[in-house]
């Protein structure tokens, strides 16, 4: 009976535009596997590396997301910041068509962000490309089913 009121609050959960600590990759062991099984494309300014869970584990949100943004660009931890919280803005709004299709599907997935560029992005630019990186997601997903 808790199995299905957590399945039922999670699915609740993923109708909000929320980004909440279930949604965010933390596992060293899930990251690990993600960029050695996983597969990338780029949607400039960002590389997308992703994996598909066959099976929608119940103790899990199903899709996590990690954005990560280079020490190498930016220097300085306030512009890096920045970076990820548009990055993590834009993924909120635009996160709903993946997730109702992972749900569908009974699939998890474990994205990874990466920005690319050494400047200071404009929210639409970083919005744009989450919208291709979603599209690209979703016709994936199309495809293997």
């Amino acid at each position: 009976m808790a199995l299905t009121s957590t399945f039922v609050f999670m699915l609740e959960l993923s109708n909000k535009n929320t980004f909440t600590k279930e949604e965010k990759l933390c596992s060293t062991k899930a990251i690990d596997t993600l960029f050695s099984v996983g597969e990338s494309f780029v949607a400039y300014p960002l590389r997308v590396v992703y994996v598909i869970h066959d099976e929608f584990e119940f103790d899990r949100q199903n899709v996590s997301v990690m954005i990560s943004v280079s020490k190498r660009k930016f220097k300085r931890a306030v512009k890096r910041n920045r970076v990820k919280r548009l990055i993590r803005e834009a993924y909120r709004l635009n996160k709903q068509g993946l997730i109702t299709l992972l749900n569908r599907q009974n699939k998890g997935m474990d994205i990874a962000f990466l920005y690319l560029k050494d400047e200071l992005p404009e929210f639409a630019e970083i919005e744009k490309s989450i919208l291709k990186a979603m599209s690209i997601l979703t016709d994936k997903m199309e495809k293997e089913r």
